[in-house]
């Protein structure tokens, strides 16, 4: 079981789902939602000053979001150096098909997986066998 994770997507029914199918197969002792990817840079801040061993292991974003999208925080939390700093894993979880945003996905070191909507009891016990 990971200590911690974080679901950051816009859609309150998403964040739902996300939490609830976490809870029951017991993916993570810790589950935190935010709205969107401004939230989750102001919510790294934090760590980075007050205790960067409460990073999250591991955290969820989607890509189509308002206010600061998945690429433009991914995009961030990389100029930042928040990947030099945190061991967090990210999966990109979005509904997009396209093949495009897949390979970009690539170019993030910290981005271990590439997931199509909605998340899974399948999805999350396959994730918990290889972290």
């Amino acid at each position: 079981m990971l200590r911690k994770v974080i679901c950051i997507d816009d859609d309150p029914i998403t964040l739902k789902l996300c939490k609830k199918v976490m809870e029951r197969v017991e993916f993570a002792s810790e589950i935190n939602t935010l709205q969107n990817g401004e939230e989750a840079i102001k919510q790294f801040e934090d760590y980075e000053k007050i205790d960067t061993k409460n990073a999250p292991d591991m955290v969820f974003i989607d890509l189509n979001m308002p206010v600061m999208n998945g690429w433009e925080f991914l995009d961030e939390y990389f100029k930042r150096e928040y990947h030099k700093k945190f061991k967090t894993h990210f999966i990109v979880l979005s509904s997009t098909i396209d093949p495009k945003d897949v390979e970009k996905s690539k170019l993030y070191s910290m981005v271990v997986d590439f997931l199509s909507k909605p998340i899974t009891k399948t999805m999350l016990e396959e994730l918990k066998s290889k972290y």
